[in-house]
């Protein structure tokens, strides 16, 4: 499954580091995002969602609703199967918006449906 994840970090005690890890783990193709990052232990960083030309099946937020909603045309525009909003990055707007366009958004943790088989 390709999954993009948005506000990625390079930092190992934040929790979307830890997405990103435990995503490879569970043999997930991991598309980190964040503006001034370049890589996450090898792993290239986009700049932007843009950047991905890979479809992806899931895109993952880690950023406050008013970055998700700078963001909302671009991620909206790569057409993903679902949108996870983790705790703290929760959009109503954007969710509704994905929703309108046959788009699962779902209010979760990442880690938490990644070690209860859930993602």
């Amino acid at each position: 499954m390709n999954v993009a994840v948005i506000g990625a970090s390079d930092k190992p005690e934040r929790y979307s580091y830890q997405a990103v890890k435990l995503l490879q783990e569970k043999g997930h193709t991991v598309f980190p995002v964040h503006q001034r990052i370049k890589d996450i232990e090898g792993l290239p960083v986009f700049p932007s969602i843009k950047d991905v030309s890979e479809s992806l099946d899931t895109v993952t937020l880690y950023v406050a609703a008013d970055i998700s909603t700078q963001l909302s045309n671009d991620i909206l525009a790569k057409k993903p199967r679902r949108i996870i909003f983790n705790p703290g990055a929760e959009n109503p707007e954007l969710e509704q918006k994905a929703k309108e366009q046959g788009i699962m958004a779902l209010n979760a943790c990442t880690l938490v449906l990644l070690r209860t088989k859930q993602f």
